[in-house]
């Protein structure tokens, strides 16, 4: 994992960090990777679902053709033959 330094932080800001972490029940640190993780890694974030259900919409596929994409193949694999 990386390490990031933050220099010149006002103590203000410090103080405010303590205080939520507190709340949380969670190290300054751990407050400090959970605010970063909210604001750079969630913000914008589609998840895949919601991005094939967005295409097949845009194909125009009918509830039934979503309905098949459910749908498990439960048929053994067979081995392949490479000779």
């Amino acid at each position: 994992m990386a390490t990031l330094t933050i220099r010149n932080l006002p103590g203000e800001l410090h103080r405010a960090l303590r205080v939520q972490a507190a709340r949380y029940g969670r190290s300054t640190e751990a407050e400090v990777r959970a605010i970063l993780e909210e604001a750079v890694l969630r913000k914008g974030r589609v998840a895949l679902g919601s991005r094939l259900v967005a295409i097949g919409r845009r194909a125009r596929l009918t509830d039934e053709e979503f309905a098949g994409f459910a749908q498990r193949d439960t048929t053994a694999d067979h081995p392949i033959d490479l000779e």
